[in-house]
């Protein structure tokens, strides 16, 4: 009986395994250390550099990257790391893999024709970088625009799943004495009206934050602009939680009467975009909370301001508001486990492939996530946001 090529595998010698795995071309990929002000995640935890090293690539860490989720450089050293401390030696590698986007100074110490996997953060990555990043003739993937292969979002997915449970979390310290806030609970107790919940979005930051408030007792209103994202959280929650497309009296009537509002809109995969008015957020009660999880996009309410995880916090028109592109970095250690899941085996497919350029030519997900690809915009709305003028892939890719 003729064996399957994974069984007739199986049986090779440990030796041609190795010769097997030296043939194919090795990545040589840079963790650089994030900015703690700004960022406590890293892509790849010591088990996830372990799987990619075992497969003979390359990965450098700079020293510390890993302390702010406790996890020590001896655990990157045994998980097959090289460690360095000079940013500039992490930055020279083929791919440089981050969270936050980058910045002018780091993408000066990238060679030309590298590649960089970072979040987009429109607030954070500026129209400068962008154009050095097409100077250069480099590829840039935004994590939140890969797709899998059942075509959803991978990163968003799991880092939205965190957003929605941290936001509950942040919204009712903020709620407290101690931040504040009010003084209330959030959530319900006998005798008590139960304190009130607004979500705009529904998406799975969205679903689990509804889905949060509620097992604490809070009542949950939740406005979107699709109708089946609405049906199907209806669907999951049950009648307890109202929802509504997004109508102006109705949506003013629900404002005047939340405690905190979560705004979780995204734009840059195409939704249509949204803008909560100054005026609409002057209709709040004093000591309301606002949380907008979409500030990384440009953020969903006329009165968000982009801020740090050391300064998050801010006050307008009596209303508190929490608006960091990041907030899933609050458990960094969560989210980095997460996000180790995920580009893990995203590298192994670069290095079967044998670049990036031939990842993105070779899987439609993973070229989703591209907007410059060899030096040349590519995402239309990125372009947009930026005014720079882009192409489309799919005809560069022909001459390829």
């Amino acid at each position: 009986m003729k064996q399957n090529p994974r069984e007739q595998r199986s049986l090779f010698p440990e030796e041609c395994l190795l010769r097997e795995i030296a043939s194919q071309p090795r990545l040589s990929i840079g963790i650089p250390k994030e900015d703690a002000e700004v960022e406590t995640r890293l892509t790849l935890t010591p088990e996830g550099v372990a799987i990619v090293t075992e497969e003979g690539h390359s990965v450098y860490v700079q020293r510390g990257a890993g302390d702010p989720m406790s996890y020590s450089d001896l655990q990157y050293s045994e998980a097959g790391a090289y460690l360095v401390d000079d940013a500039s030696e992490v930055f020279a590698a083929d791919i440089v893999i981050k969270i936050a986007p980058p910045t002018l100074e780091e993408l000066n110490l990238m060679h030309d024709r590298s590649s960089i996997l970072s979040m987009l953060q429109l607030s954070n990555l500026s129209a400068d970088c962008i154009r050095l990043m097409m100077k250069k003739k480099m590829n840039a993937i935004a994590f939140e625009l890969i797709k899998d292969e059942q075509k959803t979002f991978p990163v968003v997915s799991s880092i939205s799943e965190i957003e929605g449970n941290t936001a509950i979390a942040v919204a009712a310290e903020l709620m407290s004495n101690e931040r504040g806030g009010k003084g209330l609970l959030l959530g319900g107790v006998a005798g008590i009206s139960p304190t009130e919940v607004l979500i705009l979005g529904a998406g799975i930051a969205g679903s689990v934050a509804a889905r949060t408030a509620l097992s604490l007792g809070a009542q949950v209103k939740i406005f979107d602009h699709d109708i089946n994202k609405l049906r199907k959280i209806q669907h999951h929650l049950g009648q307890q939680v109202f929802t509504s497309v997004i109508h102006p009296a109705v949506l003013f009537k629900a404002f005047t009467s939340a405690d905190a509002v979560i705004g979780n809109l995204r734009y840059i995969n195409g939704s249509e975009r949204f803008m909560v008015s100054e005026e609409l957020v002057k209709t709040m009660k004093m000591g309301a909370v606002i949380i907008d999880l979409s500030i990384d996009q440009g953020g969903c309410f006329e009165t968000s301001e982009c801020r740090t995880l050391q300064d998050p916090v801010f006050e307008k028109h009596g209303v508190i508001h929490y608006c960091v592109p990041n907030i899933s970095a609050r458990v960094a250690r969560t989210s980095s486990m997460a996000l180790s899941n995920i580009f893990a085996p995203i590298l192994m497919k670069i290095g079967h492939s044998g670049s990036v350029k031939s990842a993105i030519a070779e899987s439609s997900g993973f070229r989703h996530g591209a907007y410059i690809f060899g030096g040349i915009l590519v995402n239309r709305l990125i372009g947009d946001y930026y005014g720079i003028n882009s192409n489309e892939i799919g005809l560069l890719l022909a001459g390829y």
